[in-house]
């Protein structure tokens, strides 16, 4: 019973660390709510009016989510000054707030510093935002120069509360949330394993679900490694632990894509690729005919469901004879003798999981220190030797610095002036539409333009905040009929609605503006100055401030939709040409150079474009042929990523890796995918540009090579595929991006 009842516990342990990589959501979820229940609690004791109770509860809330800095010690100087902005802040609300005109321009002039501060990083960012909502928070609650030493004290009892949540209660320093999101890894790792699985059995009419599962899977793998990557400087105790766990975490998750790769291709009539694994609503590969052999297939399954043990114990410390022996098995299949009789897709998926067993083995060694090599066996001990091997040439490098953009150009100055007109526009006509609910339009004219750096983006997240607010105005006079005029149930269905604002938040925007409009019908209620006509209001209100949001970023300073994803695709473009051309020259034989942090470069640099082709691959977008060809890059895009990914890996290698030697060929023959990566990119960014993209032969025949090579020789056919793949799509990029093509030679 009682290891039934910790195998219970590991599997949900891990399904939460699956769903909330380094429990961030969990974490500021329940600061938030515990420092809010804290401040309501102590001013309750002293008998605080209920609008003092909203108050401080405000404050304690935009003091807690507002610090984003990941070390201790700058979040509790940010806290610190945070405080003294509150109070003026506030201050300044209660003396303006019966001075119309005055209060109105200090009130954009606050919101233009505010935006300016980001450009000063994680403080400024937070300094700004405490400044614009605690001033919010005084017209909210209406605050007047009798109330406000009160009001003050509310504040420093809400910043003391967030403080001891953030410090004492839950704490989160970066070491733990590293160690939480390596855990999260580990799980979703798993989860990927099982839905290859699935993919392996699943039937004709089921593989639309099995693709989807095995998509997502790989996709969520991807944004915790790039979690991770994040974290890495500031969560380990030097540069060249980061750079070894940097190096296992690239090396499981490419080697897991792989994986479900070549499980696809032998369930498939067709080559697989990342387009398959990454373009939404892609069709089902056609069955390949006759199912696999039974001994063949009864063998591949026991060996995924071993991998994935393999991959959840791991990082448990339970290894045991019986774990040493799995891991013995899955890798003797990177040896040519110990693969069992099967077609030369099977055979690959066979040294896949292998491969799949080696990137295990290296991020246990990585996170969790040197292992008991007793129960080796020969390909296991070999497997060790050149894990350590690598770990030994892993070195630090000096990352470049970018160009910053001066004046209007830089974002934040752009972005400040534009919320400052649009929060003029909706000042001028929130007032028209109430003269005592006007800010609400000035805070969704705000809220819109964070995180957004294009018209179409505002436009969208406009959308979706508005469409959350009806729905959340809906809910709210639910609630509020059922809480009537009981305070504290009323205060209870609050932090349960933050709680859930906050849980939500990275996951859909439109569901936290449902939760917080919710909220806000109950803070009404509280207020005792809810009603119908109020919350239609909102809706009026958020609808306004969505206009005016638009407005001002169409018509000052503009960034247009595709001048902001022409820019982002240049920069993959440039992203992905760096990386290719450093990994073929150390292939070749040249200088070492940093390609793990040149392709999470890529990385980065794609999910930029990703989110900013939002506006483009809406489902309501109108232009349905732009919306396929943006998603169609996009695919093509990841195609390219995850070819120019795995070649730095297999690069870095090359110093240690038997079966990887340089070939001074590979520069040649890669030479031409280089100059079409660098051909499109400047076609994008000059459309007049006259190059054209180059066709010929193979990347194998370039090589010289012939069916007599050995499969692995002086360069591995591993190489030669993701050379030929990358080539492939690269061409494939040049006929919706309008880029001519040159015909081929011959």
């Amino acid at each position: 019973m009682r290891a039934a009842g910790r195998a219970v516990r590991a599997r949900l342990r891990d399904r939460i660390a699956a769903s909330d990589p380094g429990l961030l959501r969990l974490t500021a979820g329940l600061r938030t709510v515990g420092a809010i229940a804290l401040t309501v609690a102590v001013l309750s004791l002293f008998g605080a009016d209920v609008h003092i109770l909203v108050a401080g509860a405000i404050a304690a809330m935009v003091a807690t989510f507002a610090i984003r800095e990941k070390q201790l010690g700058p979040q509790a100087m940010t806290l610190a000054l945070g405080l003294p902005v509150a109070l003026a802040s506030v201050s300044l609300g209660a003396v303006l707030n019966s001075r119309v005109v005055v209060g109105d321009v200090f009130f954009v002039v606050l919101i233009f510093c505010a935006v300016y501060g980001r450009r000063f990083g994680d403080r400024g960012t937070a300094l700004g935002l405490i400044g614009f909502q605690v001033y919010f928070l005084s017209l909210f609650v209406g605050a007047t120069v009798e109330t406000l030493p009160e009001l003050c004290g509310a504040m420093a009892l809400a910043f003391c509360s967030s403080a001891l949540m953030r410090f004492a209660v839950v704490p989160a320093t970066p070491t733990g949330v590293l160690l939480r999101l390596r855990s999260a890894f580990r799980a979703r790792l798993a989860q990927l394993v099982s839905a290859q699985a699935e993919l392996l059995d699943a039937p004709a009419e089921e593989m639309d679900k099995a693709l989807k599962a095995l998509r997502d899977g790989t996709a969520r793998l991807h944004e915790t490694a790039m979690m991770i990557q994040g974290r890495l400087e500031e969560g380990t105790p030097d540069e060249s632990a980061a750079r070894l766990v940097q190096r296992r975490i690239a090396d499981a998750e490419i080697a897991a894509e792989r994986l479900g790769l070549l499980l696809l291709t032998a369930r498939t009539a067709e080559r697989a690729d990342t387009l398959t694994l990454h373009l939404p609503g892609a069709p089902a590969p056609t069955l390949a005919g006759p199912d696999m052999p039974d001994e063949a297939g009864a063998r591949l399954r026991r060996d995924l469901l071993a991998l994935h043990t393999l991959v959840l114990r791991a990082g448990s410390g339970d290894a045991g004879t019986g774990l040493a022996q799995v891991r013995n098995r899955l890798l003797g299949y990177r040896d040519e003798e110990n693969l069992p009789p099967a077609s030369p897709a099977l055979q690959d998926v066979f040294r896949g999981i292998g491969e799949s067993a080696r990137s295990v083995l290296g991020l246990r060694i990585a996170l969790d220190g040197p292992q008991d090599e007793s129960d080796d066996s020969p390909a296991t001990a070999r497997s060790r030797e050149e894990l350590d091997a690598e770990d030994a040439a892993i070195d630090g490098g000096e990352e470049g610095e970018q160009e910053e953009q001066t004046g209007l150009r830089r974002p934040t100055t752009r972005a400040a002036v534009q919320v400052a007109v649009g929060s003029s526009l909706a000042i001028v006509g929130g007032e028209l539409l109430s003269t005592q609910r006007w800010y609400w339009a000035v805070l969704t004219c705000w809220i819109v333009f964070i995180n957004t750096s294009s018209t179409g983006e505002i436009l969208v997240k406009g959308y979706r905040r508005l469409l959350g607010t009806v729905f959340g105005v809906v809910a709210g006079i639910v609630l509020a009929g059922l809480v009537g005029n009981n305070t504290w149930t009323a205060f209870a269905l609050v932090l349960v609605l933050i709680f859930a604002m906050f849980y939500s938040a990275p996951l859909s925007y439109t569901l936290m503006s449902f939760f917080v409009t919710a909220m806000l019908g109950l803070l009404y209620t509280l207020l005792h100055t809810y009603s119908l006509d109020v919350l239609v209001l909102r809706i009026e209100e958020t609808a306004l401030g969505v206009a005016c949001g638009v407005v001002a970023a169409a018509l000052v300073l503009p960034v247009q939709t595709d001048r902001r994803t022409n820019e982002l695709l240049g920069t993959v473009l440039e992203r992905l040409a760096e990386v290719t051309e450093a990994a073929v020259g150390q292939l070749s034989g040249g200088p070492a150079d940093e390609l793990l942090d040149k392709a999470r470069d890529l990385d980065q640099a794609l999910a930029d474009l990703r989110a900013a082709t939002q506006p483009l691959t809406h489902p309501v977008t109108p232009l349905r042929t732009r919306r396929d060809t943006a998603r169609y890059v996009v695919a093509l895009l990841e195609t390219c990523a995850y070819h120019a990914r795995t070649l730095a890996a297999t690069a870095e290698l090359l110093p240690t890796h038997p079966s990887i030697a340089a070939d001074p060929r590979l520069r040649g023959a890669a030479g031409r995918t280089v100059r079409n990566i660098e051909t499109i990119a400047a076609r994008v960014a000059d459309e007049h540009a006259d190059a054209q993209v180059e066709v010929g032969p193979s990347i194998a025949s370039l090589l010289g090579s012939d069916a007599g090579t050995p499969r692995y020789g002086r360069i591995t056919d591993r190489v030669l595929r993701h050379l030929e793949r990358l080539d492939e799509a690269v061409v494939g990029l040049a006929r919706p991006l309008r880029v001519p093509v040159a015909a081929p030679k011959g």
